[in-house]
């Protein structure tokens, strides 16, 4: 039996509205941040402190002293707050459908996604059932590591790198990938 065996019908993806998802501002407002975004934003050229200056210009809350490196992709500014003296590293990626909040003291290493998308995989139109991500301060998010939507990452976590956190993590407690089995 194949994995689609049993499953026609499933879904129907043309039949897909997005209900309930709002983007937040207008099609003007996402446009101007793709373009900037994609000319300005993400490029190694562009300063690390003025990230957070664009960020805030299209309606981010974005704390003193906090370091953006580049080719991070943020999919909505005005859905993202920031807290003092963080950083983001190379290459996160923060998709943001839904509010992101990322504490104060706080480090998103190289190539962290912070996902807030997802699908009802028992919704015959796949509908959204996206969730706001929480990251205290003085937590530190590992290279590599996901956090899906709808979880809050209590404040002095440490989440390792690759590792996956789909749950809400406690505060001071420490998140580790499981080890591949060595033969």
């Amino acid at each position: 039996m194949s994995a689609d065996e049993g499953n026609e019908g499933r879904f129907d993806l043309s039949a897909f509205r997005g209900v309930g998802y709002d983007k937040g501002r207008n099609a003007g407002w996402q446009v101007a941040w793709m373009v900037c975004q994609s000319l300005l934003f993400r490029r190694w050229w562009f300063p690390a402190r003025g990230r957070a200056s664009l960020l805030r210009w299209f309606g981010a809350e974005i704390g003193h002293g906090v370091l953006i490196r580049h080719d991070v992709t943020i999919h909505w500014p005005w859905k993202l707050k920031i807290g003092d003296s963080s950083w983001v590293g190379v290459g996160a990626w923060i998709l943001n459908l839904e509010p992101v909040a990322i504490g104060s003291n706080t480090c998103i290493s190289q190539a962290v996604l912070l996902c807030t998308g997802s699908h009802d995989r028992r919704s015959p139109s796949f509908e959204f059932d996206n969730g706001p991500i929480t990251v205290g301060d003085h937590v530190w998010i590992g290279a590599r590591a996901t956090v899906l939507r709808g979880v809050t990452v209590a404040d002095g976590v440490t989440v390792g790198a690759t590792a996956l956190v789909v749950r809400d993590v406690p505060p001071n407690s420490v998140v580790l990938a499981p080890q591949a089995s060595v033969v």
